[in-house]
């Protein structure tokens, strides 16, 4: 099973990301937008790394009642790297041929939103592809967070939420590598497990309490590591990303 990077592009600014990604890309194919980056500069940024040729991990965990989510899970399909006419809008059609490229390859909901949440998400990815005759992205569901420490239940509530997110239809789960084996026996080979808190053997955890190294995330069975601080505050970004590939 291949297990790929992500580089988590939790910076404050457009500036700041484009020389990351400027940086890292080919070398790193997949980049992170969370939460604190679109919100600093929204769609821009999605633009940027499509027209660079990367991908982009959209991670902004929807949490919402089920015609909310329905709607920004739409418009997240329709976000292109072309915007003249369509303005990221899940109303109005893409311009054909190759004008239009959509670079959101994998979106996040909270698993916590519940099984008819969740349904509603991966029904609108599917729609709203097929309606732009594009690949559909990724739904996958957040579980437990990294930075929560582990407890006597804490594998149990992943399976269960990963369960849930399957019977939904969600094409995968995001959990530590600590419940990562545990989820690919219960949910099978297909089902997509993304893993944050990584760190190299010398690496500081920071806020993170369940952490591993590139190595053993990869026997665990998780499919994308994301990473961010051990490759954004390392003095050479590409060395860094290059030696967390190579542990791959």
């Amino acid at each position: 099973m291949k297990t790929d990077l992500i580089v988590a592009l939790d910076v404050e600014s457009l500036k700041k990301a484009k020389d990351i990604v400027g940086k890292l890309y080919p070398a790193v194919k997949y980049f992170k937008v969370g939460s604190q980056l679109f919100t600093a500069c929204g769609p821009e940024i999605v633009q940027f790394i499509g027209k660079s040729g990367g991908k982009v991990f959209l991670d902004l965990k929807f949490h919402d009642i089920p015609n909310t989510v329905r709607h920004v899970v739409a418009a997240g399909t329709a976000l292109s790297a072309v915007f003249e006419t369509t303005m990221g809008s899940p109303e109005i059609p893409a311009p054909a041929g190759n004008s239009a490229r959509y670079p959101v390859f994998m979106m996040t909901v909270h698993a916590v939103g519940g099984q008819e949440m969740m349904r509603w998400a991966a029904e609108a990815a599917r729609e709203r592809a097929a309606q732009l005759k594009i690949e559909k992205p990724k739904i996958v569901a957040v579980t437990v967070l990294t930075s929560a420490k582990a407890s006597d239940n804490t594998q149990e509530t992943v399976l269960t939420l990963a369960r849930e997110a399957q019977i939904s239809g969600l094409d995968g789960v995001v959990c530590s590598v600590h419940e990562a084996a545990a989820v690919r026996k219960a949910c099978g080979e297909n089902f997509i497990i993304v893993t944050p808190g990584i760190r190299l053997p010398d690496g500081d955890a920071g806020d993170q309490k369940r952490v591993a190294t590139p190595a053993l995330a990869a026997a665990a069975g998780s499919n994308y590591l994301v990473v961010g601080r051990p490759i954004l505050e390392a003095p050479d970004l590409l060395a860094a990303a290059k030696k967390i590939l190579g542990a791959l």
